[in-house]
């Protein structure tokens, strides 16, 4: 059984051409906690979504997988 994703946050940083080292300075992180995220290995809270997607100028909506198939 593999690993479940629930963040995207990944996939935005690409599409918004950012990096994981990016969003760590921008949130005044460690690198290796944006890494965690962004591999699904521990989920941010949702204070730090909403700044994430701030950051990133997106929907926080944008940065989680749905429920819903």
């Amino acid at each position: 059984m593999g690993k479940t994703t629930y963040n995207r946050i990944k996939s935005v940083l690409a599409e918004k051409d950012k990096t994981n080292k990016d969003l760590a300075d921008a949130l005044n992180l460690n690198v290796v906690t944006v890494s965690h995220w962004c591999t699904n290995n521990a989920q941010p809270s949702v204070k730090a979504l909403f700044e994430i997607a701030a950051f990133l100028d997106v929907d926080v909506r944008t940065l989680l997988v749905s429920n819903k198939t």
